[in-house]
């Protein structure tokens, strides 16, 4: 252990990580290494953790001139000179971010920052890199002195796999990443995006701090475990972690009055004590337990929300617009929702598409209740939302992902698209959002014609001719294949029109049927939500709309 303590002040260490065990690490397969990454193998020795991390991190694949330990002792004298290291500012593109020490003495708390001088000096292209100072002060305790760290985290910055993601270097990906990940949650953590909600005026500014949460207020010995399967499975394991923090967050304080008057604040304070709560073990098991998206879809997800800030102009670090209160009550005026209903159904949609304004297209009051009037005010915008009166007070609608146009590739049958983005939801009597299901009873059609392709739940999003047979390679759900010139059988079916009947699959059994003259609907609730149906099995329609998304 000798060679790898410099920088660690083993009186703050937890006593458990000096383990002296005989052990080696001499696996190569990576399934195997893996399971071992996931069950803590090289967790209770320091030294074997130093060796494995140096040979995981050997293996990355970098660019071809990628500064080394010998580069780190060229520049150091000119780049720190004389200076204190424990005063020497830090580069714009760290963000004010939180140094650890993560029991570094007082020689590792220095070189935490003389190294992110190098990096800046050897790396221009990095313009947002919140998480460096975590990872080099986590790296600096399995290094032998500064240059070897230097030459570790260089790796991992220069790595030049695309389909290996390591760490954001610019806002751009930073905040598609926080976009990403409130996706996930809207997703994955219901009910504790529920909470979000209904205390914090900026859902996004809540999830923008999920990074930090991990590289920053994390105590050392869980971020060390978390970072094991990170170098292992890439960056997929930090949305794992990070979700499993929130429910963990929910679940114990649900019930509880706030500490303090930010929510922001409270879960950072619940992160930095979890050990009062939750164990390394135990936060692992949780984050592993969620059956995320494949790497793929999570993929897909971060090019599309980066692809719509890009068209924002949202590239760099500046004051962003608070998306929650993206629904302007001056511009808004409905005969169904209020502002407040509007900006619930907000924080329900795709990060992508909280940063549009709403627009109305389509309303009965002002239109009449002709399907074809529908089908052309609708048209020709990508994604709508449906919102539906009835003449007893209820109120409900659907968040349609696709175009309407593309019925028409069923000609005069009735035609089923869409995809996993579209959910149904109600918010009168009772506010419920509804998790997607593929349409489940085509029956409910009156013309008569089947679906040519409709998918059991079991299919889950994919019919069974179309699933790749590599489960890695099945494309996102919850994107539009046409959206990224993917083939059209991949996208899925959640939505089914024709002259005669619209039909959209909810969650939970629901499925909404609306007549040609738009004047009656009525619902199939086989499992509804705790018995909750979305609306009367049989209903008069008061007022219908149709939204669009305007940038």
């Amino acid at each position: 252990m000798d060679e790898y303590n410099r920088f660690v002040d083993w009186d703050k260490m937890d006593v458990t990580v000096q383990s002296q065990d005989a052990k080696e690490l001499t696996c190569t397969e990576f399934q195997e290494l893996k399971q071992l990454a996931r069950q803590g193998y090289w967790a209770k020795n320091h030294s074997l953790r130093a060796k494995v991390y140096h040979r995981l991190i050997s293996n990355i694949p970098c660019r071809t001139v990628t500064p080394d330990a010998n580069v780190y002792r060229d520049i150091i004298v000119k780049i720190v000179g004389k200076r204190n290291s424990s005063s020497l500012p830090l580069p714009e593109f760290v963000d004010n971010s939180l140094v650890p020490t993560y029991c570094l003495n007082a020689e590792g708390i220095g070189a935490v920052r003389k190294i992110i001088l190098c990096i800046a000096n050897q790396f221009p292209d990095i313009s947002f890199c919140p998480a460096l100072p975590s990872v080099i002060a986590l790296l600096l305790h399995y290094s032998r002195d500064e240059a070897e760290c230097f030459e570790q985290v260089c790796r991992i910055l220069a790595c030049n796999d695309p389909s290996k993601r390591l760490i954001d270097q610019t806002f751009l990906a930073f905040e598609s990443s926080c976009m990403t990940f409130g996706d996930l949650v809207n997703k994955y953590c219901q009910a504790a995006h529920k909470l979000m909600v209904a205390v914090s005026e900026d859902v996004l500014e809540v999830y923008s701090d999920w990074q930090r949460w991990l590289f920053g207020e994390l105590p050392m010995v869980y971020i060390a475990r978390v970072f094991d399967v990170f170098l292992v499975e890439g960056y997929k394991v930090l949305y794992r972690v990070a979700l499993a923090l929130l429910k963990f967050f929910h679940k114990v304080r649900a019930g509880q009055p706030m500490e303090s008057d930010s929510i922001q604040q409270d879960i950072r304070a619940f992160v930095r004590d979890i050990a009062k709560s939750v164990s390394p073990e135990r936060l692992l098991e949780k984050a592993f337990a969620i059956r995320l998206f494949s790497r793929k879809e999570i993929q897909l997800l971060q090019m599309a929300n980066e692809k719509a800030l890009q068209q924002k102009g949202i590239t760099v670090k500046q004051k962003r617009q608070n998306v929650h209160l993206a629904v302007h009550a001056e511009n808004f005026k409905s005969e169904i929702v209020s502002v407040k209903e509007m900006r619930d159904i907000w924080s329900w949609i795709p990060e992508r598409f909280a940063l549009c304004q709403p627009l109305l297209l389509f309303t009965t009051l002002e239109h009449g209740c002709s399907l074809s009037r529908f089908y052309s005010h609708s048209e020709g915008h990508e994604p709508t939302l449906l919102l539906i009166k009835t003449t007893a007070k209820e109120v409900c609608g659907a968040y349609l992902s696709t175009d309407w146009s593309e019925r028409r590739r069923g000609g005069n049958k009735l035609s089923f698209f869409g995809t996993g983005e579209c959910f149904v939801f109600r918010l009168q009597p009772e506010v419920e959002r509804y998790e997607w299901v593929i349409i489940k009873h085509p029956e409910l059609a009156t013309t008569g014609s089947e679906p040519e392709n409709h998918a059991s739940p079991a299919s889950s999003t994919l019919s069974s001719g179309s699933v790749p047979s590599d489960p890695s390679d099945r494309l996102s759900p919850f994107l539009s294949a046409r959206h990224f010139n993917l083939p059209s059988k991949t996208a899925s079916m959640f939505m089914a029109g024709s002259s005669e009947c619209i039909i959209i699959g909810g969650g939970d059994g629901q499925a909404l049927y609306l007549d040609a003259d738009l004047n009656h609907g009525r619902t199939s609730h086989c499992n509804t939500f705790n018995n909750q149906p979305l609306c009367s099995e049989s209903f008069q329609i008061s007022v219908l709309e149709v939204w669009g998304f305007r940038d």
